[in-house]
């Protein structure tokens, strides 16, 4: 899609289309807000300063939009370098995805473009000694990667 055409969308289909990027509400709203865009600089700096403004309870509606890393339905998708993991890699992601969401009351958000699953093991076990404070933060920030790379692959 180009920016002209997210430009030109009705305000229900710029909420739909946005709300892919990102499942805050929030942040969905202050980008409608924004528009129409005058470049994809005006946009990507409007998606990053209402991330930003966004709170840990618009965080948590963001990451319940998302798969948990290592679901087999969505590794086809942001998830590809999970797509050639071994059985015990998935089972060890499953069994530490479930005691992450225990321990913090959300799925484990990482920016999984060019990691492995190896590599997202690593990041999960090592995220799982943050305290809550610090790892809402490190969540968001990954959730800011994330949608970034959503509105770059929804103009490309």
């Amino acid at each position: 899609m180009t920016l002209d055409a997210l430009n030109h969308l009705s305000q229900p289909e710029l909420y739909t289309t946005l709300q892919q990027c990102c499942g805050a509400h929030k942040w969905v709203e202050q980008m409608i807000a924004d528009f129409p865009m005058t470049d994809e600089t005006a946009l990507f700096t409007a998606a990053h300063k209402h991330w930003a403004a966004c709170t840990p309870a618009d965080g948590l509606e963001a990451f319940s939009h998302h798969p948990r890393i290592g679901d087999r339905p969505a590794l086809h998708k942001e998830q590809a370098g999970v797509v050639d993991a071994g059985t015990a890699v998935l089972n060890e992601l499953a069994v530490l995805n479930a005691e992450y969401a225990t321990k913090f009351g959300y799925i484990f958000i990482v920016f999984a473009t060019g990691k492995s699953a190896s590599d997202m093991l690593s990041i999960l076990k090592s995220r799982m000694n943050n305290t809550p404070t610090e790892e809402i933060k490190i969540a968001m920030a990954e959730q800011g990667k994330i949608t970034h790379l959503r509105l770059e692959k929804l103009l490309s």
